[in-house]
C-alpha cells in the first residue's frame, strides 16, 4: 500500500471514530437525565415502602455522620458494607417519623446488594426494600420475597444474626435455603443501617 493510500485509510478510520464517539456522547447525554430520574423515583418508592407514614424525606446535614458511621461500621464484623445515604423522615405535620438509611453489602453472591432500611425514631426496623440485588434466581433472589423481608420488620435490636436452625428470637433471621451468603450479606447491610441510626445520629 502506498503512503498516500495509508494516510487516506487512516483519515477515514479517524473520521468514523470521531462520528461514532459523537453519536455515543449524544446518546449518553440524551439518556443521562431519564436514567437519573428513574433512579430517583425508585429510591423514593423504596423510602415510601419502608416508611409509609412519612410525607417527606430530607438528607441535609448527614455528611459528617455518614463519614463517622462508615469509619465505625467497617470494624463491626458486618462484612464489606457501607452506609451510603441517610434521610430524616417526617409526617405531614412535620413531626419526625424516623429515618431511612441506604446501605450496601459487597458480599452478595451475585455482587453488591443495596438496601433501604426504614427505622422508626425509637430504633425499631419498620421494613427493608432492595435498590440493587442480582442474586441467583430461585435461591438468593428469594430475599426479595415479602415474607423473607418481613423478618426484620417490627424488631428493635442492636444487630441481627442469620440462623439455619429456625429463628426463635427477635434478632434471628432465617437463612434462605441454599443462599446463606445472600442472607448474611443482606443482614450485614441492615445491621449497618441499624447501627448508624442508633449510634451515629442524635436521638
Amino acid at each position: 500500500m502506498s503512503k498516500g493510500g495509508f494516510m487516506k485509510d487512516a483519515l477515514i478510520l479517524f473520521a468514523i471514530t470521531l462520528v461514532a464517539g459523537a453519536c455515543l456522547g449524544g446518546v449518553y447525554g440524551a439518556t443521562e437525565a431519564p436514567i437519573a430520574a428513574a433512579n430517583l423515583a425508585a429510591k423514593e418508592a423504596a423510602y415510601r415502602t419502608v416508611l409509609p407514614e412519612a410525607a417527606s424525606f430530607d438528607g441535609a446535614g448527614m455528611e459528617e455522620a455518614l463519614a463517622a458511621g462508615n469509619a465505625e461500621v467497617s470494624g463491626l464484623g458486618y462484612g464489606n458494607v457501607t452506609v451510603d445515604e441517610a434521610v430524616t423522615a417526617t409526617d405531614a405535620s412535620g413531626a419526625q417519623v424516623g429515618y431511612v438509611v441506604t446501605s450496601t453489602s459487597k458480599d452478595g453472591y451475585g455482587g453488591a446488594i443495596t438496601v433501604s432500611v426504614g427505622i422508626l425514631a425509637d430504633g425499631t426496623v419498620n421494613g427493608i426494600e432492595f435498590l440493587t440485588i442480582g442474586e441467583t434466581a430461585g435461591l438468593g433472589m428469594n430475599a426479595t420475597k415479602p415474607e423473607w423481608k418481613a423478618q426484620y420488620a417490627g424488631k428493635n435490636v442492636d444487630a441481627f444474626v442469620v440462623t439455619k436452625s429456625g429463628a426463635s428470637a427477635d434478632n434471628e433471621i432465617d437463612a434462605i435455603g441454599g443462599a446463606t451468603i445472600t442472607s448474611n450479606a443482606v443482614t450485614g447491610a441492615v445491621n449497618a443501617a441499624v447501627y448508624f441510626v442508633k449510634n451515629c445520629l442524635a436521638q
